[in-house]
This record gives C-alpha cells, structure tokens and sequence, in this order.
C-alpha cells in the first residue's frame, strides 16, 4: 500500500494544533531561514504555507550554522488565546526559544530564551491551575538524561522548579520528542526513541499526575515501522490532535526510501498523518491519512514578478541578505563584498517530489554560479556558469569532479535544466539508486546532458544529516542574474513532460 506525506520533502518533527476548524502545524528546519514553516489545514489532507514562525533575524539566528544545524523539533500549542511555539536553536548557543502570536500568519513575538533545560525537543503544556510545564529531552553529562519536566515561568523563561526525570522510554536509544497531554483526568506522555533512522518508534506512557510516575503502554511502540518492507520507514516523532467533532489524529515524520538494499531516501524526513482510535484508554493508530485527490498531479511553481515564494530559503542566511529582485530579474550576490572572493550564497526550495524536472534561465556574465541539488555544503550537484562555459560539477564529501562541460555565448541567456528521473537497473544487484539526477542546458535543438549522478549520493544515507534535498540558485563570486526558475514535480514520473524543452515548453502555456 503507498502511503503519501500531507506536506512533502524535508518536513520533519511535525507538531500540530487545532483552534476551531482550522488545524495548525509547524515543522523542524535546521540552518534553513526563515525557520519553522507553518501550515494551515481544514481537513488534515490539504495544506497550505501561510507563513514562517521565525521569519526575521532578530528571533532567528544562524549564522556560521553546520549542516543539520539550527532549529531542532518545534512544538505548537494554543492556550489562553495565542499561539505559543518553542524550540531550540542548537547554532546560537542560547538555548531554547518561546516565542507567542494571536495570529499565526503573524507576527510572532520576538524570542524569550529558556537557558536552564539543556537539551533539545522543548515540549509546553498547561495542567488544571495555569501552571505551565515545560518537558523536554534533556542533555546530562552524568548519564541521566532522558525526558524531564520543570515548572516554566512563560513571561520571562525562568525555571520555577528542579528539573526531575519522567521517563526513558521503553529501552530504544535517544528518547526525546516529548508530547505532554490532560485527556480526561490522565496525563498522557507521547515519545520518540530508537533514534531517527531505522529503529525509529512512537512510544506512550500514562499518569494520573503530570509529573509522574508514568506507566508505558502495553502495546508499545505505539507505530514504527522498524524490520518491516512498509513504504514509509523512519516512522517516529508524533503528535497528537483532536478534531472538532471528538475524534483524534496522529501526524509523524517517515520516510520514503528506494532502490536497491539497503535503499535510500532522497526528500528528507516528511509528515505523514493517521486516524487514532481510543481502547481501554491508550490510543490506537488506524487507518493512513492522505492528501486530497488531485494532489498527486503535476506540481509546479516558478518565480514570477517580484513575489518569492514561501518555500524558499537559505542555509546560514535569509534570502534577502543576498538575493533581490529588480527589472531584469533576480539578482544572487556571492556572500562576500569582495568580488575576488569565494562566499557561497544559496537560495532555493525543498525538493518536495521523488521526480523532478527544474529549469532556471541565467544570463551569461562574469560571475560564478548557477543551479543546484543540495543536501549541504559538501554533497550537491551543480550546473556551473563561469564566463563562457557551463559545467556540471558533482561535490560528494571531499571529493569533486567536472561531469561534463560545454560553451554558451558571453551575453546572451542560458537555459540550465536538472532532472530527477528513475532509477537504472535490477533490485537484485547493487546498481540501483533511489533516483538519477541528471544535469544539462537547453540548446536550440533540445536538451544536452553534461553530467549525471546516481541519487544515492545526494541521499540522507550517505551525506548524513536531519534535512534532505533542496534545488535552487547558488553564486560563489560576483552577481548570478535569473530571468526565470521553474520547478516541477510529482510523484509519478509518467506525469512529467518527456523530450526536450519545447515540448516542456508547450506544457507550460
């Protein structure tokens, strides 16, 4: 059975509210600004963007941040008339950060740090009096870590209490993504553990009291999908919501691999959604939630006018640090001022489909920089524009080499074009990847190839890491001029246009 994400591509440890009839949901986004993209639902299948969390630097900063660096697993709560959302940004050093709005469109309030609770995966929760419980997955050098509590002063970020350990979880390693629930007169303690890859499991305990002590779930792990051939793997980091007419929801992250053994998942950690049934007071995950129909079509969006969309981001930076719109088109500036410089700037959007097709139309000038596929900084494809020739350069670790490479006419406009397409070869042997990205330039007379990749090597397995792929823009000196960016993508590779780029022009209009 295929199971699809409600919100596609690297969207990991989902937290969801609900106010009315509207559900809201927030997600993790590491070195990525703005930070912590925030959808908006009214019947779980269909999402829309309406906004970031952190979408300036005075509440965001990640400058000189790693790779799977940033902003760790955000929780969204709405108590007492705002929207509450905490998280921890493991770049700045300071700790956690509560931030509030009435609106969740905006704006946000600017940051108040919680520097007492080291750790990561900050939970919030309110028992019967108002007083405000902060749960989190705590660091301890002395080996007692696990999932804690304190009593949280929300004004200031103040500790009010000793921080005291509620769980371990069942025995799986790295217990945290704490969810603290009042159902009825039980507190529920939603987890995650077994580490974020493979082992990856939901776990549940309960009490009479919000601190404990806690009794696990006979029928733990609550989901995984740990040793089985399920299409979804990773399945861990969950929350719970109830709906408007009594019943519940679970959404989670997974992930979706392919290939040969031991497979590969290029997209990232995603959010997947379930219907929760209740029997003798624990929660039972049913039946897949699934995106709407009609949202398996083709997919596209381009940059148009002077509006960038939502999806778009930069690692270590925000966008217009170094990217800007004026009459001509888009202008990338390397991060340096110095035009001798090497400063890599990088804008772009996740890729949110297991096929792609991606074309950006560059001018021709003294610059270096172009289109790109990117896990990180070390591990990312790219169609190189340098005065008059164009490469495509693959950049696996430490290692980078030229694929292919041809002239185009100083002055004029160049078409660079990145497809993501299937995979080649058998499951019985070891040549199949999880896709084939292939990169080239549109000539007159169609689409020449200059390079190609097997996805393996653009996939979280080898580069490691809590994101997944992104395309976009990137300019390493000087200034990338872009008339034009396109993405398209699905699901099904039968419903992207095949041939050259007239026929994928012909598509367009």
């Amino acid at each position: 059975m295929t199971v699809r994400p409600i919100i596609p591509g690297f969207h990991p440890d989902p937290s969801i509210c609900r106010v009315g009839d509207t559900y809201y949901l927030v997600c993790s986004s590491f070195e990525y600004a703005p930070g912590v993209p925030l959808y908006r639902s009214v019947d779980l299948r269909t999402w829309e963007q309406i906004g970031h969390v952190l979408d300036r630097p005075s509440q965001l900063n990640v400058t000189g941040a790693v790779a799977s660096g940033g902003i760790f697993a955000p929780t969204l709560r709405y108590h007492d008339g705002r929207f509450w959302m905490i998280t921890t940004n493991m770049t700045d050093g300071q700790g956690h950060l509560l931030v509030t709005a009435e609106d969740p469109a905006g704006p946000w309030s600017e940051p108040v740090r919680i520097r007492g609770a080291l750790g990561i995966d900050p939970d919030l929760a309110w028992d019967e009096d108002g007083t405000c419980l902060l749960t989190w997955a705590a660091f301890d050098p002395a080996g007692t870590g696990g999932i804690s509590q304190a009593v949280l002063d929300p004004a200031t970020g103040q500790l009010l209490s000793n921080r005291r350990l509620l769980w371990q979880g069942t025995g799986g390693k790295h217990p945290e993504g704490p969810h603290l629930y009042r159902i009825g007169d039980i507190w529920y303690l939603l987890i995650a553990e077994g580490g974020t890859e493979r082992g990856h499991a939901v776990t549940i305990a309960r009490s009479s009291s919000p601190s404990g002590p806690f009794e696990p779930c006979p029928d733990n792990p609550l989901i995984t999908a740990r040793g089985t051939d399920a299409p979804v793997q990773n399945t861990g980091h969950a929350d719970l919501v109830q709906r408007a007419d009594g019943g519940w929801a679970m959404v989670s992250l997974g992930t979706r691999p392919r290939g040969a053994s031991p497979e590969w998942h290029v997209l990232g950690r995603e959010t997947f959604a379930a219907e929760v049934t209740w029997h003798d007071g624990w929660p039972r995950v049913g039946e897949p939630i699934e995106p709407a129909a009609g949202s398996a079509d083709l997919a596209v969006e381009r940059l148009q006018g002077s509006f960038l969309p939502q999806s778009w981001v930069s690692p270590a930076r925000f966008p217009e640090e170094v990217f800007r719109y004026e009459d001509d088109g888009w202008l990338l500036t390397a991060g340096s001022n110095d035009p001798a410089a090497e400063d890599l700037s990088f804008v772009g959007r996740r890729q949110e489909h297991l096929y792609a097709r991606v074309d950006a139309t560059v001018a021709v000038t003294d610059c270096v920089g172009g289109l790109s596929v990117r896990m990180d900084a070390r591990h990312h494809l790219d169609l190189e524009l340098q005065g008059d020739r164009v490469r495509a350069v693959a950049q696996i670790g430490e290692i980078r080499s030229v694929l292919g490479e041809i002239a185009v006419q100083a002055g004029a406009e160049c078409v660079l074009e990145v497809r993501m397409e299937p995979g080649r070869g058998s499951v019985f042997s070891t040549v199949l990847g999880p896709d084939r990205v292939v990169a080239g330039v549109v000539a007159a007379d169609g689409f020449v190839e200059l390079g190609h990749l097997d996805g393996r090597y653009l996939s979280s397995e080898l580069a490691g890491g809590f994101t997944g792929r992104m395309i976009g823009m990137f300019c390493s000196r000087g200034t990338l001029t872009i008339r034009s960016f396109e993405y398209r993508g699905a699901d099904d590779p039968e419903l992207l246009p095949a041939g050259d780029h007239a026929q994928l022009l012909r598509v367009q209009k």
